[in-house]
């Protein structure tokens, strides 16, 4: 899950963004960013009279080949280039299905991809990624369809487009609900049941992996304390028998949990949802997003519901997350930044002092690593603290000064999971930080 650390091989470049921290940070060289290509596409066409493809690739000859096999196959197709175009025409022109790079020139694709999943008007949009790197659990987990890794052929492309039509003309969603209480059961199917949803209850895990084994579902919901097998066993096997295929799965569950426990489940499911005064809001957030549901389309309660369950940012809620950045305004900005939104926060001057406090403070969540520091910069502290068993799984953003492709790539082959480049956006930071903190919610 995005929890792990996912040692990608291929570069990424970033462009900054400028907006206004909290505080001035640091003046920069201004970041050197290659040009942006144009390309012509079908947006002077809207609106249009078949289904509508965005393609945010950066690969102009790769861009070109979804382009033509989109026209070919009778979609109507847009096509970005960057990371804030890609997000910008889907939030214009609401596009059916959206192809999705990861390595884009200005940010992270799994930026764009959480951005589209916080907007009600994009969340429904179903969303395929085809990149070079594989961040496909981090992908998955954030409500993409599909993963594809180039390269690919023009079958596997076709394939993807196919995979999209399904997706289009489904008409019903399946919901598979494990849950041996029989007023529980009653109560999560009438907060999620719906015209188009079709809810198959059961109250044994057994039940489950016989339904599995020949039914496909959109998503699954579970409880942990089933009578003839605990809920962590059932995806155990659920990864290791022979079924249909594997859905979403939104861990359901009263259950007090250690932080292993987490770690463990997080492997299997996309969500842990703990039981409590506003679960049912949080629930009702998941299962609409796997399940690609237009949100207008709700009821008005249903919506209210919704708007219930995103008031507070609760991903940042008590979490601990390590600044590491030599410079005191900036370390101010972050940190007032960071716990305005809930979170705890720890600081570090540089490497050394980053990894002196992985030593003593337990449980940090997430480091947010600048580069350039004395005595010991981002990247040579973030290869140590790789080198360690304990910190293998532990989420880095590097901070670079620059959006240049050497300089991302140095932060990934170092061990970072991801990077933002400075000045900081805050908007962007916070994106970045909800793709990499662990999806657990105490609510």
């Amino acid at each position: 899950m995005p929890s792990q650390y996912v040692d990608a091989q291929a570069p990424v470049a970033a462009k900054a963004v400028q907006m206004p921290m909290p505080v001035p940070v640091t003046p920069v060289a201004a970041p050197i960013i290659e040009p942006i290509p144009r390309f012509a596409d079908d947006r002077e066409k809207a609106p249009f009279n078949k289904r509508c493809i965005l393609v945010i690739e950066d690969e102009v000859r790769f861009a070109h080949i979804l382009y033509d096999l989109a026209h070919e196959l009778g979609y109507a197709c847009l096509v970005a280039h960057g990371a804030d175009e890609g997000f910008d025409l889907a939030a214009s022109f609401l596009p059916d299905a959206i192809l999705l790079d990861m390595r884009l020139p200005d940010h992270s694709g799994l930026t764009v991809l959480q951005r589209l999943k916080e907007l009600p008007g994009t969340r429904h949009i179903p969303v395929h990624v085809i990149s070079v790197e594989d961040r496909q659990e981090a992908a998955l987990q954030m409500g993409a369809i599909g993963y594809a890794v180039k390269p690919t052929t023009r079958e596997e492309l076709k394939d993807v487009f196919a995979r999209l039509e399904a997706k289009l003309t489904q008409k019903v969603k399946r919901v598979l609900l494990v849950e041996d209480d029989a007023l529980q059961r009653d109560s999560i199917a009438r907060l999620i049941g719906d015209d188009d949803i079709e809810i198959t209850a059961v109250g044994f895990a057994q039940d489950a992996l016989e339904l599995l084994r020949d039914n496909a579902y959109d998503c699954m919901i579970i409880d942990l304390k089933l009578p003839d097998m605990l809920g962590n066993d059932l995806l155990k096997r659920m990864s290791t028998d022979e079924i249909c295929a594997f859905p979403p799965v939104i861990v359901y569950t009263g259950r007090h949990l250690t932080r292993d426990e987490e770690t463990e489940l997080l492997k299997y499911s996309r969500t842990i949802i703990i039981k409590g005064a506003r679960s049912p809001e949080r629930l009702l957030d998941e299962v609409t997003l796997f399940l690609h549901k237009v949100e207008s389309q709700l009821s008005n309660e249903r919506q209210k519901m919704l708007k219930t369950a995103r008031s507070r940012d609760r991903v940042f809620e008590g979490r601990k997350i390590l600044v590491v950045d030599d410079d005191v305004r900036n370390i101010f900005a972050l940190t007032s930044a960071l716990e305005h939104k809930g979170a705890i926060v720890e600081v570090g001057r540089n490497g050394l002092e980053a990894i002196e406090k992985l030593n003593t403070v337990e449980d940090i969540d997430l480091v947010l690593m600048d580069v350039m520091m004395p005595e010991m910069d981002g990247y040579e502290a973030t290869a140590q603290i790789r080198k360690d068993p304990r910190w293998r799984k532990l989420p880095i953003i590097a901070v670079t000064a620059k959006a240049m492709k050497d300089d991302q790539e140095r932060c990934l082959q170092a061990g970072s999971n991801d990077y933002l480049a400075k000045p900081i956006d805050l908007d962007r930071l916070f994106s970045l930080i909800r793709v990499w903190l662990p999806k657990m919610e105490r609510i």
